[in-house]
């Protein structure tokens, strides 16, 4: 578990495990010979991710980005993926009940990302989180409701309509400020509308960038997923969030990376784009070193 603070909040980053996905879906048109290079696969060609949550806390709200995989996956999903179902511990480690939970936002509905939205109690499902308000795009929602036969399996109703139809989960039209340093903007690409979440206090900005840059081995323009149900789109949206996320040093949330949750970008002479760990601004002390922004690793 990591934690820093930035400007008046405080992040910490959740797990809900890690999973297992195929080397050649995760790195869509890029050859084995190259991604190999950054990512080691096993002898069936998987390869291990994480499901990074953000618990955000300034004192007044606490907030919840993304909800990992959950416990609804069939037998067979859970085998394939290996799914370890961690987050609920992981909230608890921080310190945190489900009931102190005021706001969820997914960054769209796939079922790695909204899965501990809801829990099953007398064969229905229901809030994890009783108190929160969920957050979600319309039209990710819509489209969820009659996905194409590519994607259909990516999506567990369950996970969202029980709280569209309580009017537990609101949905939204485009960007839009959830609270105050709060907001979210949608990166068409993976699908075509997937939202990043935006967390700003005193001149620092960190993302969580989902799926449009899913871990630091994904940082080429071209290095997309097979998964994205729009790769050109993709690639622009990287660009676009680029043009701001590098100069003004933004702090980058990577969902799916199982050891770098958190970096700096930064643009070499070549032109390619590089991760710099936000624990390099920390000493093993924990104290600070650059800038206003302190982190440090949890036991």
């Amino acid at each position: 578990m990591y934690r820093l603070t930035l400007g008046d909040f405080e992040l910490t980053i959740l797990s809900d495990g890690t999973y297992y996905l195929d080397g050649g879906a995760f790195f869509g048109v890029v050859p084995k010979i190259l991604w190999q290079k950054r990512v080691s696969a096993d002898d069936m060609n998987r390869v291990s991710a994480g499901m990074n949550s953000v618990l955000v806390r300034d004192g007044k709200q606490t907030i919840l980005i993304e909800t990992g995989a959950g416990n609804k996956l069939s037998e067979r999903m859970k085998k394939i993926y290996a799914t370890e179902e961690k987050l609920l511990h992981s909230l608890g480690q921080a310190g945190v009940a489900p009931d102190e939970i005021d706001i969820v936002i997914n960054t769209h509905l796939h079922f790695d990302h909204c899965g501990w939205n809801t829990v099953y109690r007398d064969n229905r499902a229901v809030a994890t989180f009783p108190k929160a308000k969920y957050y979600v795009q319309e039209g990710e929602w819509r489209y969820a409701q009659n996905a194409s036969e590519r994607d259909r399996i990516s999506y567990i109703a369950d996970n969202y309509n029980p709280l569209v139809e309580n009017r537990q989960m609101l949905l939204l039209h485009g960007d839009a400020e959830i609270a105050p340093g709060i907001s979210v903007h949608i990166y068409p690409g993976h699908t075509q509308n997937m939202q990043a979440v935006t967390i700003q206090s005193r001149g620092k900005k960190a993302c969580y960038i989902s799926d449009l840059i899913p871990t630091t081995a994904h940082l080429d323009l071209t290095w997309g997923m097979a998964f994205d149900l729009f790769p050109l789109q993709t690639i622009e949206s990287k660009k676009r969030f680029y043009e701001f996320a590098v100069p003004e040093q933004w702090l980058v949330i990577f969902t799916h990376d199982p050891k770098i949750p958190w970096a700096y970008v930064e643009a070499t002479e070549e032109g390619r784009y590089v991760a710099k760990p936000a624990t390099d601004f920390t000493d093993e002390h924990g104290s600070e070193q650059q800038e206003s922004v302190k982190a440090s690793k949890l036991a």
